[in-house]
């Protein structure tokens, strides 16, 4: 039994080709409530591994493990690169958020962060609300994103530093920071992606939208004057700016040849399907914004909010990531490589130092 039992797992798990530094996955569950759930703590050298809670209906366990190892090692690099002294760690439900979340199963949830005693704290993420949030406070003080903890609701910011960093690639490549005019195709009318969307149409951007949820496109039609795209084909509308807002893994082989817009910077997490892909958008000319570059606002708002304090800090954080960008693209030029690889050499850069002192 233990040796089949070992076998098992080390395939599953430490064979995973995801699975890489990784300090600690835990899978989780509680009969009661039906919680199935990782916990994925990545990287703890800046500090406890902060990273969201998502929740979804992940067709299989293996899908969730790969979401989970994907996601919390990009949280060590979104939060090196954003400065914030904190590691890298994701946990994902495997439930439908509309029909199987309750308040009983995230208090479960939470209880199980309190087994983690503090290495590995939670937050927002997909598929998950504040009150949510406030239900996994019950039972640990290892939760960010709600009423006692500052800011409460992280995804505003998370729309600012992405609103920051679309003008700043627009900047880049067109040689203005103006986006009035400008021909834009947003996919993904979350929290996110609408916030984003009202800041792109306060600033005269034409608005092209997509989203799976329907109401959610009439929304956005009737408050932006926007036109409606299928969620599927909204990459390959005419556009100058492509703001991919929705799950990840959408720019791959199939979708980077279609593409028509001369930028990509989008708040999804994740949104190279491989390494290669950056690449391939270099090529065709197409300049990217490195998700958990462009995306920190959210984290910056959790890892900085304090209970009762103002948000002069994290919006000063946040916007400075149009700065981040201009930089990265900057060294990507001079150095001949992708803003991607270049991103992920200054989170390296900052995790080297931090792991010698």
């Amino acid at each position: 039994m233990n040796a089949l039992h070992t076998s098992v797992h080390h395939s599953a798990v430490f064979d995973h080709p995801e699975m890489g530094e990784h300090e600690n996955v835990v899978f989780v569950q509680d009969k009661d409530t039906g919680l199935s759930a990782i916990i994925a703590v990545h990287d703890t050298t800046l500090g406890p591994a902060l990273g969201g809670c998502r929740v979804w209906p992940y067709e299989n366990p293996a899908d969730a493990l790969t979401d989970a190892l994907r996601l919390s090692r990009g949280m060590t690099y979104k939060n090196s690169l954003a400065g914030l002294d904190l590691g890298g760690g994701k946990a994902v439900i495997m439930a439908d958020p509309r029909k199987e979340k309750s308040p009983e199963m995230m208090e479960a949830f939470g209880r199980h962060v309190e087994r983690l005693a503090g290495t590995y704290i939670t937050a927002e993420d997909v598929g998950v609300s504040p009150d949510d949030m406030e239900a996994v406070a019950r039972h640990t003080d290892h939760v960010r994103g709600t009423s006692d903890t500052g800011l409460g609701d992280p995804s505003p910011y998370t729309a600012l530093g992405v609103f920051e960093g679309i003008k700043a690639s627009a900047n880049h490549v067109f040689g203005s920071h103006d986006l009035s005019g400008k021909k834009v195709s947003l996919q993904g009318l979350g929290h996110v992606g609408f916030d984003v969307a009202g800041k792109l149409h306060k600033a005269g951007a034409r608005l092209t939208v997509s989203d799976i949820h329907a109401p959610a496109v009439l929304r956005a039609i009737e408050a932006f004057g926007a036109t409606a795209a299928d969620p599927a084909e909204a990459h390959m509308v005419d556009a100058d700016i492509f703001v991919p807002c929705a799950l990840g893994a959408g720019l791959n082989a199939r979708t980077i040849p279609q593409i028509q817009a001369r930028v990509v910077a989008g708040a999804a997490n994740n949104q190279l399907q491989t390494p290669a892909d950056g690449i391939a958008l270099r090529k065709r000319g197409i300049l990217y914004a490195p998700d958990y570059a462009i995306n920190a606002g959210g984290v910056i708002s959790i890892a900085l909010a304090t209970p009762g304090g103002d948000d002069i800090a994290v919006t000063e954080k946040t916007m400075a990531i149009g700065e981040t960008l201009s930089a990265i693209y900057e060294r990507a030029e001079r150095d001949e490589a992708t803003p991607e690889q270049i991103a992920d050499r200054m989170a390296e850069e900052r995790l080297s130092k931090a792991s010698n002192l």
